[in-house]
């Protein structure tokens, strides 16, 4: 079927009759979909908050400045899901990844929209490019053009899932030493804000995305949030185990008002176990995965060394006449 579609389309249009209409039918999709685009509902709503909003609201917005998802705010109907669990999902995934700005949610899809149309038009000039020095089939063709814009549109997916992936094996991986440093603190004296202060100053030399994490602790308390919603969002933010424990800890001790100090030196020593445990679990995994890599690297070359000279000698022996 392809190869008749695309004979035909040949004797109709010429040799780049396929991509003429591949072309002509995005072009017809595109008019179709702009007038539904552009057509934008009014919001009532937004226009009476934008009313009675108070005069001194714009020159806080001058003063906070204006980041790069602000400018994409006129966009946003096709920039941010319009289901409230779709916004939600994406916004939680982007700060468990680190970007904690406002507008990450419009700069996430922006770039997979301008990735994905960026890459499909470099296949578009590949193939066009392909074509005119070989003839090139309709399939590979598609191929060619199709096979960039999925990569280029589910290149950020993959770049936020990754970081979000590093950032909470580095949480993991500093939490026990900030939970030393937060026990010592507290037994020296100090408050929980002012431990919780000292421990994101003072690791975020080697565990940054902890100490951010510490911090924003710190100013939402500084702020006058309450301390245990504070510790919560902290939990959902991360999305470690290990700090949703942590968090449940420090509010079952508020709660029921036992020693702040005792529950973290408790917890600080599961933690100090735990990753001790951990580290003995990739000390035994280890011999499984080197297994290939051993069979690969060192069972041919000696089996070459061992093997290597008789086959030669009988390959030489054979050459002369000597076996038969």
């Amino acid at each position: 079927m392809f190869s008749a579609v695309n004979e035909t389309l040949k004797n109709l249009l010429g040799p780049l009759g396929p991509l003429i209409a591949v072309g002509l039918l995005g072009l017809v999709l595109i008019l179709v979909a702009l007038p539904t685009m552009l057509t934008k509902q009014r919001d009532r709503y937004a226009e009476l908050k934008d009313q009675v909003r108070p005069s001194g609201e714009s020159t806080r917005r001058l003063r906070r400045g204006s980041g790069p998802g602000d400018k994409l705010e006129r966009y946003a109907q096709f920039l941010e899901p319009q289901k409230a669990e779709e916004l939600s999902a994406v916004r939680l995934k982007l700060l468990r990844a680190g970007y904690p700005d406002k507008g990450a949610v419009r700069i996430y899809h922006a770039s997979r929209m301008v990735l994905g149309v960026g890459f499909l038009a470099l296949g578009l000039v590949f193939a066009l490019v392909k074509s005119v020095s070989a003839e090139v089939s309709t399939q590979t063709m598609v191929m060619y053009t199709i096979l960039p814009g999925a990569i280029g549109y589910f290149l950020p997916q993959y770049w936020v899932t990754k970081r979000m992936q590093t950032r909470q094996t580095e949480i993991v991986q500093g939490f026990p030493d900030a939970l030393d440093m937060m026990l010592v603190c507290v037994e020296a004296g100090q408050s929980l804000d002012q431990s919780i202060i000292r421990v994101a100053r003072e690791s975020r030399a080697g565990y940054p995305a902890l100490a951010d994490e510490f911090e924003m602790v710190a100013n939402e308390v500084k702020a006058g949030k309450e301390r245990v919603q504070v510790l919560k969002d902290m939990s959902d933010r991360v999305g470690v185990p290990d700090v949703a424990s942590f968090v449940t800890t420090l509010v079952q001790s508020a709660t029921f008002g036992t020693s702040v100090a005792e529950a973290l030196r408790v917890y600080s020593a599961d933690m100090r176990d735990k990753r001790v445990m951990r580290a003995e679990e990739k000390a035994n995994v280890l011999p499984t995965k080197l297994t290939l890599g051993t069979m690969l690297f060192t069972v041919p070359p000696l089996l070459i060394i061992l093997i290597g000279p008789s086959v030669y000698g009988i390959a030489t022996m054979l050459s002369k006449g000597v076996l038969r």
